[in-house]
């Protein structure tokens, strides 16, 4: 068996010569020995710095023109367009609008996956960016402005960075790279399939099938430089629910002639709380919410029926089937005190996002190599959900987050109007990832 240093060539010897036209062929170089750390990150740099105004000034054009979850026709074509000029095999139309991307060295070595997410939000966006949104459109029957409200924009321009720096050495690149941009990770549409899981089953981890992938995503609370990360489960899941307690209509002047929802409801909900406290280890993070509880037309009707709905977070699947089996038992206790029935329905949206152990600690040293030790730190597991978790389900996951605030400045939360990420965490976040896909490469699949 050959040793590894004969197998693969220096970062340096492959980054740091003149990048290629998007056009042409990277040219070949002879094999060397394997370069410093120090010289691979300067490399990594430099290549950089040469590709980033150009991704820079994508970011701001889809920022400009967002669309909604299965609605990414624009945006999928620009990726297309650009993995095209840039030599990659190019997949479009995977669940709707999703592009995959296949770069294929020209050296044996492990496949690997990079995941961007390329939809943006129902949100009207309250920035002073000079390039923000002013979309609008009809989601779920109103009218509502269209944002990247969740620097999705950003992702897919650092994935494009990658792209670009990687294909410019593909003659010499040990192993082939799977370039994942994906539509609809905020959800589908009502009524609509799509998102990671779909793409996954129209085959985007076939031909060829990765060993490990990868993912970032934009912290609006971390500021522009810096890198997080999380051993093992990072992002809970998200489990929604929907529920109707059925009861008997009557005059709101005559209770005693009704079998009331909303009372009945207003119990259901004081219960659920308790289920956190006392049907749970309070070792475990779980969040139960009620988000939505409509009932009535009118104030002197009392109504036949209530609704209610909200979302679940956990980490671990054993604490997420006790708390369905707490919540049908509240529903069913309660309804039938009142004399009232139930319907109560789970829908698990996304799994736990879960960083694989042996991974993680493989990659953690190449953040810090690319962004500065002191720039990298762990963080804790967030009780958002990332349907990431479809694809590191299928393989091992890697999954970090990306300091996306201008110091001295301030961003509203993600999802939010008034959420900016700045332009210069766009080179910090090529720099990562392609420092990471490089390193693995040349590690190869273990």
């Amino acid at each position: 068996m050959m040793t590894r240093s004969l197998l693969l060539l220096p970062l340096a010897a492959l980054l740091l010569a003149p990048a290629a036209p998007l056009h042409a062929q990277a040219r070949p170089a002879a094999p060397a020995r394997v370069a410093t750390s120090a010289a691979d990150t300067a490399a990594v740099g430099a290549a950089v710095g040469r590709v980033a105004p150009a991704m820079i000034e994508i970011r701001h054009d889809i920022h400009q023109h967002p669309e909604l979850g299965n609605r990414e026709t624009r945006t999928a074509g620009i990726v297309a367009d650009r993995l095209r000029a840039l030599g990659l095999e190019v997949r479009t139309g995977v669940a709707h609008t999703g592009v995959v991307g296949v770069l294929r060295g020209g050296r044996p070595g492990p496949v690997v996956a990079i995941r961007a997410d390329m939809d943006a939000l129902p949100v009207t966006e309250q920035t002073d960016f000079p390039f923000r949104s002013t979309v609008r459109t009809t989601y779920n029957g109103l009218e509502v402005g269209v944002d990247h409200a969740c620097g999705h924009d950003l992702h897919v321009a650092i994935e494009l960075g990658v792209a670009t720096i990687l294909a410019g050495m593909k003659d010499r690149l040990p192993g082939t790279v799977l370039f994942i941009f994906q539509p609809a990770e905020e959800g589908p549409p009502p009524g609509e399939d799509g998102g990671a899981r779909m793409m996954l089953a129209e085959g985007a981890f076939r031909d060829p099938h990765p060993s490990a992938v990868f993912g970032l995503h934009t912290m609006a609370e971390m500021p522009v430089g810096k890198l997080g990360w999380t051993p093992g489960p990072a992002l809970a899941s998200a489990t929604s629910f929907h529920a109707v307690i059925a009861g008997r209509q009557a005059h709101g002047a005559r209770p005693e002639l009704s079998v009331d929802p909303v009372v009945t409801a207003a119990q259901v909900v004081l219960a659920l709380q308790t289920i956190r406290s006392r049907n749970t280890s309070p070792f475990a993070p779980t969040v139960l919410t009620v988000a939505m509880l409509h009932s009535g037309e009118r104030e002197n009707i009392i109504p036949a029926e209530a609704r209610l709905a909200g979302t679940i977070r956990t980490y671990d699947a054993a604490v997420l089937q006790t708390i369905e089996r707490r919540m049908r038992e509240v529903f069913d206790g309660i309804t039938k005190s009142a004399g009232a029935t139930f319907t109560l329905d789970f829908d698990e949206a996304y799994p736990v996002t879960v960083n694989d152990t042996a991974l993680t600690a493989r990659m953690v040293p190449s953040l810090r190599r690319a962004a500065g030790a002191a720039n990298v730190s762990q963080i804790p597991p967030a009780t958002v959900s990332e349907d990431f978790s479809y694809f590191s389900n299928e393989v091992p996951g890697f999954y970090f987050r990306l300091g996306s605030t201008a110091p001295g400045t301030v961003s509203g939360d993600h999802h939010s109007p008034t959420f900016r990420a700045d332009d210069t965490a766009i080179p910090v976040g090529i720099r990562a990832m392609t420092t990471v896909v490089l390193d693995y490469l040349a590690g190869g699949a273990r």
